[in-house]
């Protein structure tokens, strides 16, 4: 089997996690409806983003991967319906705390678990009050159709995010995300950004992205949605709007992606020996 058929879904969440997960398993099930073997949906759908204050309380809503709501009820849903979840999640490991996410096999169980690397801090997005930077390092995960990457919001701005998972035989890179207007700036508009981005890394990479963002104004924080699909040469195979909700699906043939990455020779010309600076700080 070298096709793969992927889905991202895109939606608005509320303070109920019964709730989000009861809307987050509908569009589940509408992508399995519609032949998606890995389904994508947005950064931390357990609830609203709540990284836009700094509030003690909400460390409270943390859990441990085996304990955290989101990610049982996509367990149970991945086993029904023979589907790979990439499941967002607020984790709680000991005293300290990550942005993971739990990538779920088509059996239901936890293939593992990646941990944000990259932690942003700033207005209406302060992470680094709620979370450590990942531990995991970047991981890829086997699927029957090929290994499949992911990286959580703000790793997608980062090249160095998308090569690493290429270099460890990533054949899809998947992007859930939260990202919306910048409360310090409300002439500053991102969505075009994000999206101008990750299409380069399809481009650089020859690999299809898919990513899934959240939509919806949150305590005056508008949501751009505007998730996508991308095919191995950054063309949009699928899209939704600002305000849509749903579920986008593509098809890919992986074994066409990979004639054609062999065929760029990025991988092929690669300078390793020049890249020592690379990993200096600054």
């Amino acid at each position: 089997m070298t096709q793969i058929t992927v889905a991202a879904i895109q939606a608005g969440f509320t303070p109920d996690i019964d709730k989000n997960i009861a809307h987050i398993s509908r569009l589940v099930r509408e992508a399995a409806s519609r032949g998606a073997q890995v389904i994508l949906p947005p950064e931390l759908f357990e609830g609203e983003y709540f990284c836009r204050v700094e509030d003690e309380g909400l460390f409270a809503n943390a859990a441990p991967v085996g304990e955290h709501k989101a990610v049982l009820a996509m367990q149970a849903l991945a086993e029904a319906l023979k589907v790979t979840i990439p499941t967002s999640f607020f984790e709680a490991d000991g005293p300290h705390h990550y942005n993971s996410l739990a990538m779920i096999g088509p059996d239901g169980e936890i293939q593992g678990v990646y941990r944000k690397s990259h932690i942003p801090d700033g207005p209406g997005y302060e992470e680094k009050f709620y979370f450590r930077p990942g531990n995991t390092g970047f991981k890829v995960w086997p699927h029957p159709a090929g290994k499949l990457g992911v990286g959580v919001c703000w790793d997608q701005w980062y090249p160095e995010t998308a090569r690493a998972m290429m270099l460890m035989g990533a054949e899809v890179l998947f992007y859930p995300t939260a990202i919306g207007s910048e409360p310090h700036d409300t002439s500053l508009d991102t969505a075009r950004l994000w999206r101008r981005a990750m299409v380069g890394h399809a481009v650089s990479n020859v690999v299809p992205v898919v990513a899934a963002n959240r939509v919806g104004v949150e305590h005056g924080q508008t949501f751009y949605g505007t998730s996508f699909i991308t095919d191995e040469r950054g063309d949009i195979l699928a899209e939704l709007g600002r305000e849509d909700e749903g579920v986008i699906t593509a098809t890919i043939d992986l074994a066409i992606v990979k004639r054609h990455r062999a065929a760029f020779g990025f991988f092929r010309d690669r300078r390793p020996d020049l890249y020592g600076r690379l990993v200096q700080d600054i």
